[in-house]
């Protein structure tokens, strides 16, 4: 599940990101899961220092610094390879208590673009901390994975013949998919996932000179602090979860309960939209989702050129207006999006919102471990990531003949939670068919982690990961937890909610945390209701 932070972060990168990677579970096993094991000397690692330096790249404040730190490919034998993970910080304005580490979501979302872009929301934590940031590894920077060039191609036919209910030859497509991506994903790609992630954390902690972990995670980066908590309770300082991720859902309830979301989150865009004579599907209420889904299934059966070497499917369109639906905020943009898509043919301004854009990716094999430069990234990597950490993630793997079985169940239950969203999220579940088995830690082991208390923020309106995962995942984790409700909208409460940035950042940098069950009003829109025109 996808966290973002603002507005803009959510334009950039979503919950319902459609993409092709190859996911392998991580072969060094969790701490917990390894006791009676003798354990690897991972000291060399535990023993560094970052060196900081200006960033390189474009857009790159001038105050925000870099660096890396180094981390064994497979914690198991550290001695098989490493590769390193790229750091950003923003320095302590006032007197420093350590360092406070952030994760945007994702998963596949690099964190050093975001930090450069989205940092001034985080100057005031600056009183207290260097405010940090990373590229995971297989994310941006540290060797990224991708599918290379062919993938969304391969993707279109995995879609298609899951429409059209060929099962046989949507598991060959898929299989195929995956041994493209081990090929142009180098050697970190069977050690991706939450669980070595962690670990990386855990070293970035040490090297930042940190006793303890202070870590705020938005939407995917709450399962990765919650994983954390688990695997080293020990060492947790003031940790904040924002858009609670699910820790015991299957891949097939997320796709379900991100469809709902999001469909109902469409449903209000809606009934903005058609108050306004400029709404591209009409002002009747009742007749524009059918025209929304029209529109849609126009497009995949006949995909719109771009300009950019590729096309426009319906199933592009779903996953941009997926993107645009996390913030009321951006209602203004995919109204203006979708009238030039509609009346013009131009679509630019919907690509605007993809996450991969529609360029290929960059054809490279990222094999030496080190830092990738900002601009060879390959322009799928988040997509890739974002399938490959997924389903590293998950432990189901129905055989063929199950899944063969389920197909036109799966199909209708997807159907009827959107009927927009549903076959978009059902082919980003059926990606995962064919790679191994993930891991079963985060559903079996992540659960009454005894830390120190955490607060974890669910928003009522929340389109990605919904109220009642911040309640479950509280349960699970047991009294460690301490929920605060948000009766507000939109994926994740830090940037929307004031009340909800106020109260954090008490806990970040003074350790004061709500009652468990206390709750944050809704912001009122600014302005009241949000302008139709530019």
């Amino acid at each position: 599940m996808l966290a973002m932070l603002s507005t803009q972060a959510a334009v950039r990168r979503c919950a319902g990101a459609s993409a092709l990677a190859l996911a392998l579970l991580g072969a060094g096993l969790p701490a917990a899961a390894a006791a009676d094991r003798p354990q690897p000397d991972l000291s060399r690692f535990y023993g560094q220092k970052p060196v900081w330096g200006a960033c390189e790249g474009p857009d790159m404040p001038k105050d925000l610094q870099c660096a890396k730190v180094t981390v064994p490919i497979d914690y198991a034998r550290p001695g098989a390879g490493t590769l390193d993970v790229a750091l950003a910080r923003y320095r302590a304005t006032g007197e420093s208590q350590g360092s406070v580490l952030l994760n945007f979501g994702g998963p596949g979302g690099a964190g050093i673009p975001e930090l450069a872009s989205e940092g001034r929301q985080f100057m005031d934590l600056t009183s207290g901390y260097d405010v940090v940031t990373f590229d995971p590894r297989g994310v941006g920077r540290s060797s990224p994975v991708s599918c290379g060039e062919g993938s969304d191609e391969a993707s279109a036919v995995a879609e298609k013949d899951a429409d059209i209910g060929h099962p046989q030859a949507l598991f060959k497509q898929l299989k195929q998919a995956a041994a493209q991506c081990a090929r142009h994903s180098g050697p970190v790609l069977p050690h991706i996932g939450t669980i070595n992630a962690s670990r990386d954390m855990d070293v970035i902690r040490q090297a930042l000179g940190d006793d303890k972990l202070n870590y705020l995670g938005f939407s995917y980066g709450s399962r990765l602090g919650a994983v954390y908590a688990a695997q080293f309770p020990g060492k947790v300082g003031r940790i904040t979860l924002d858009g609670v991720d699910t820790l015991t859902e299957s891949l097939a309830e997320q796709g379900v309960a991100g469809a709902e979301g999001q469909q109902t989150a469409l449903e209000d865009f809606l009934d903005w939209c058609t108050t306004d004579v400029g709404c591209p599907f009409g002002q009747d209420r009742r007749t524009a989702g059918d025209e929304v889904l029209r529109l849609v299934r126009s497009l995949d059966e006949d995909p719109l050129p771009t300009g950019l070497g590729g096309k426009l499917s319906g199933q592009d369109l779903v996953g941009a207006i997926g993107q645009a639906l996390y913030s009321k905020e951006l209602w203004p943009s995919l109204q203006r999006a979708l009238v030039s898509l509609v009346e013009d043919g131009d679509a630019r301004r919907v690509l605007a919102f993809s996450t991969g854009g529609m360029e290929p990716p960059r054809d490279r094999h990222p094999t030496d471990g080190g830092l990738v430069d900002a601009e060879d990234v390959p322009s799928d990597n988040l997509v890739a990531a974002l399938m490959a950490i997924n389903c590293a993630d998950d432990p189901d793997r129905p055989a063929a003949a199950r899944l063969s079985k389920d197909l036109d169940e799966l199909r209708t239950a997807y159907d009827e939670a959107s009927p927009v969203f549903g076959r978009y999220r059902l082919t980003q579940l059926l990606m995962c068919y064919g790679r191994p088995k993930g891991t079963d830690f985060i559903r079996d082991r992540v659960k009454n982690v005894h830390s120190a208390k955490m607060l974890l923020v669910g928003t009522r309106g929340d389109p990605a990961t919904p109220y009642r995962w911040a309640v479950e995942t509280a349960q699970r984790l047991g009294s460690s937890a301490v929920v605060l409700d948000n009766k507000g909208e939109g994926h994740t409460g830090y940037s929307s909610s004031k009340c909800v940035h106020r109260k954090v950042n008490d806990f970040l940098l003074y350790g004061s945390l709500p009652p468990n069950g206390s709750s944050c009003p809704a912001d009122a829109p600014p302005g009241g209701t949000p302008e139709h025109s530019d």
